[in-house]
């Protein structure tokens, strides 16, 4: 694998950095990550550069070209993503280019239906950061994300699939017949239907080292990146819930122990599942226990961890580390036009004929009922993790997109 030639002087407690790495990892660019706070040398030279000044990020670029404290839309000017669409209005507007998104446009875009998706940072979601896919039917060898996220943005865009990269929605407005979708940059783009398509993120714990290894010793699925630890002499598993408990039992199928770290004094995950980890001699929960650090030399290594009652601090060595503190759904855009559950995950479908008073959203409610994957404004649709009773799984999103695209075939068909 080539040298990455794109350097970040930053620091780790920069938010801008920490967004401009993400904006490269989701557009699976490489790039090389310099502390100016632990490298003297680099510190002087980013003082060099900013005219005695110490701004982060400075950023680097192979063709000499220096870019300080740049926005996401200026990083996507420099490597050349499209940002613009080619038309106003569009019959399908998908927002997130995920799994989800990219099967329902390419399904609709086969029935005839002029597509646009609009992504905020690179195609595929998350599926397209997962070092190795093993479970996704049809590669019984598995492939890699940035793969098999390449391979359906390229079919989505052999049937007319237009895609926007590193472009925010910010809003979804209603003005009948139409609905319309605002970005980031100001432009509006009008379509009979939109399907929200934005996923979930994972929560990360926020310290030091998490965004160097996410997907070369830190993980977000067990199911997906368990199998390739197989033998292990330790994996750990940070969480305490349900997710946490669960995927730590299944961890024990690859790992000769399992490692369970827990903030609190307790499990929450339910009792079941209490018991069961209880009955497993290879599994240690490890309680009021946190992790300071994740250190390593171009994959994880280290695990720092620190007891919150007495002071302790230890290194652990374990071959991955897996991370269950929870999903927040990309909702928030959308959190005054469409109805949420309790989580923030957009209900669709059967779900909505328990919420009362629907009819208060829309008249069309008085002659039918929502379609599978409709919100309760008539012609949003909602798909994949950001959808209520979702599973985070690459083949239900492809699946969820597929049923998504009939749904909207069906729905234009009434306008």
């Amino acid at each position: 694998m080539a040298e990455p030639q794109i350097i970040v002087y930053g620091t780790y407690w920069c938010p801008d950095c920490k967004r401009a790495k993400k904006f490269f990892g989701e557009q699976r660019v490489m790039y090389h990550s310099v502390d100016i706070e632990r490298d003297d040398a680099a510190r002087e030279y980013v003082e060099k550069i900013n005219h005695g000044k110490r701004i982060v990020p400075t950023i680097v670029f192979p063709d000499g070209s220096i870019l300080v404290e740049p926005s996401n839309a200026e990083l996507a000017a420099k490597l050349g993503l499209s940002t613009k669409a080619q038309d106003e209005f569009y019959d399908l507007i998908v927002i997130g280019g995920g799994v989800a998104g990219l099967t329902a446009a390419l399904y609709a875009a086969r029935e005839g239906i002029e597509t646009l998706i609009i992504e905020k940072s690179g195609v595929g979601g998350q599926a397209g950061l997962t070092e190795n896919i093993a479970n996704y039917p049809g590669f019984p060898d598995g492939i890699s994300g940035a793969e098999l996220a390449e391979r359906f943005s390229t079919q989505a865009r052999r049937f007319g699939v237009e895609i926007l990269q590193a472009m925010d929605v910010k809003q979804v407005m209603l003005k009948d017949p139409f609905r319309v979708v605002v970005t980031s940059d100001g432009m509006q783009y009008c379509a009979h239907a939109i399907l929200i398509a934005t996923g979930a993120d994972y929560r990360r714990l926020n310290v030091r080292g998490e965004d160097d290894f996410i997907g070369a010793g830190i993980h977000f699925c067990a199911t997906c990146d368990g199998p390739f630890y197989k033998g292990a002499d330790e994996l750990v598993v940070v969480g305490g819930g349900n997710s946490a408990v669960e995927e730590g039992l299944f961890l024990t199928k690859f790992a000769k122990k399992v490692t369970l770290l827990v903030r609190g004094d307790s499990l929450k995950a339910s009792k079941t599942a209490q018991d069961e980890i209880s009955n497993k001699p290879n599994i240690e929960v490890r309680y009021n226990t946190v992790v300071q650090e994740f250190r390593g030399n171009g994959k994880l290594e280290t695990v720092v961890i620190e007891n919150q009652k007495n002071g302790k601090v230890e290194e652990l060595h374990p071959a991955a580390a897996f991370i269950f503190i929870g999903l927040t759904p990309n909702s928030a855009p959308f959190k005054d036009l469409v109805e949420r559950d309790a989580y923030g995950f957009i209900r669709t479908g059967h779900d909505l004929l328990h919420v009362a008073n629907l009819e208060h959203y829309s008249e069309e409610w008085r002659t039918r009922h929502p379609f599978d994957m409709e919100t309760c404004r008539p012609g949003i649709f909602a798909a994949g993790d950001v959808r209520a009773g979702a599973t985070a799984q690459i083949a239900s999103a492809a699946g969820e997109g597929a049923s998504a695209a009939l749904s909207i075939r069906d729905y234009l068909k009434l306008k």
